[in-house]
């Protein structure tokens, strides 16, 4: 049989059938994203496709026109309310992707003097956050995490540590008390779980905004307050939603970056003849395997040509970091030294305003990991791995390990959390109660015993 001339859509693909847009969802996606990215790149820089049954958008999957599109904030609008065919009906209400596309009065769906004074509050606060202490608050959770299923010689590194971790150490970083944090903890969880997520979305925003009321009369030190107490005077209404942004934004990318990297470690033999292993595997995984590989959702203020394409305003764009990184013009200035130059923390304005935080928390926590159990290897075969569907999110389902069972090590003495001293009141008058209360009441009760 001869060989096809034309680019053959990837196994399963619809779009073996004339016309029809490449969809990025399903299972045959998540198993072998990259197949479908070197099949879109034979539209060129941007490609039509599909984020769930009945969501069209339009995909940059080149290096250099999504730069262009990350820097170009006159051409194009962040405001999700620009989105025409959500406007217009065509998004069925139970799509799964209109929660993380919709609207928000947050720094991320914002543009011009608006987005300036929400997002300088966010840099300043997030800038204010101490190295030191930030590294301490991941190693003691870290620890709690290792305590919790170190002795049994085996564990699930995402569920049991890779989900978790970036949830309590946002909940200390944030100064969140336990009874609030608990209900941080069950929303952010049943949002991304997709179990119930509009009650778990519910539960957030309620705890959230618990959080707010109680640090305008207890401000601490903590990123809560000083996000409060910065000059853009944000309001309550305003406060709720910048914090939602931060854990929630936060969360899922870091969740996906831990497990992504000890993925990355545990299936290939070359990093443990490495000196720095760990950071040169994490910047293999920014390249090769973003933990968020499709997002920055954009919007043509006018009806425009990009890139060669047509686009009409209010179109949704949608840049493919994973694509870019890994298309012919990234692979040469990789080669060339440039390792960091990936967009896996996006470009322009709307640039990740936590990649610091968010490396040293991946680093320290895989770290400590390793030092802990130092033998862990995976309990599975790596092809029988799965991944998780859908266009957005580039994480496992789960990933099993095994080591050799550790002993509980005695700890000493601790030193004050870095949450507020109020909390640290809280924390011993309701330390009985919170004995069987969630997961962050637990991790408290542990790191004060």
């Amino acid at each position: 049989m001869d060989q096809p001339t034309a680019p053959v859509p990837p196994p399963g693909c619809p779009a073996h059938h004339s016309g029809a847009r490449v969809p990025l969802h399903g299972p045959e996606f998540a198993a072998d994203p990259q197949a479908y990215y070197t099949y879109l790149r034979h539209f060129g820089p941007t490609a039509p496709v599909e984020l769930a049954p009945g969501v069209e958008a339009t995909l940059v999957t080149d290096y250099a026109t999504a730069l262009q599109l990350l820097q170009d904030s006159g051409s194009f609008r962040k405001d999700a309310r620009r989105w025409r065919d959500l406007a217009e009906g065509r998004i069925p209400p139970d799509s799964p992707i209109a929660p993380v596309l919709a609207y928000r009065p947050n720094a991320m769906f914002t543009d011009g003097a608006e987005h300036l004074r929400l997002r300088q509050a966010i840099t300043d606060s997030m800038a204010q956050v101490d190295p030191r202490r930030l590294s301490q608050s991941t190693e003691h959770v870290s620890n709690f995490l290792i305590s919790q299923f170190g002795s049994r010689g085996s564990a699930d590194l995402l569920a049991d540590y890779a989900k978790q971790l970036p949830l309590f150490v946002f909940n200390e970083l944030f100064g969140v008390p336990a009874d609030i944090g608990d209900r941080v903890v069950f929303g952010i969880t049943g949002m991304f779980d997709g179990i119930n997520a509009e009650k778990a979305m519910g539960v957030l925003f309620g705890a959230i905004a618990e959080l707010v009321a109680l640090k305008r009369t207890r401000p601490g030190d903590d990123v809560t307050s000083w996000l409060m107490q910065h000059q853009a005077k944000l309001t309550d209404e305003e406060m709720v939603h910048q914090l939602a942004l931060l854990m929630v934004a936060g969360n899922e990318p870091l969740r996906n970056l831990i497990g992504n990297t000890l993925h990355r470690l545990l299936t290939h033999d070359a990093y443990a003849h490495q000196g720095g292993l760990i950071d040169e595997a994490l910047d293999d995984t920014l390249w090769e395997n973003p933990p968020m590989q499709n997002l920055a959702a954009h919007y043509p203020a006018a009806d425009m040509e990009f890139a060669g394409q047509k686009l009409q305003a209010g179109d949704l764009v949608l840049v493919s970091f994973a694509a870019a990184n890994t298309g012919p013009a990234l692979t040469a200035a990789r080669q060339a030294g440039s390792n960091r130059a990936h967009l896996s923390w996006s470009a322009g304005p709307h640039a990740c305003p936590s990649k610091d935080p968010g490396r040293q928390i991946t680093v320290t926590a895989i770290e400590n990991l390793l030092n802990k159990l130092p033998d862990v290897e995976l309990a599975v075969p790596s092809e029988s791995l799965m991944w998780r569907p859908g266009p957005f999110n580039r994480g496992l389902v789960a990933l099993p390990a095994k080591f050799t069972p550790a002993q509980p090590a005695r700890r000493p003495a601790p030193q004050a959390p870095a949450a507020d001293t109020a909390t640290q009141q809280d924390r011993t008058a309701r330390g009985a109660r919170n004995e069987r209360g969630g997961v962050w009441s637990q991790f408290l009760n542990w790191l004060t015993r």
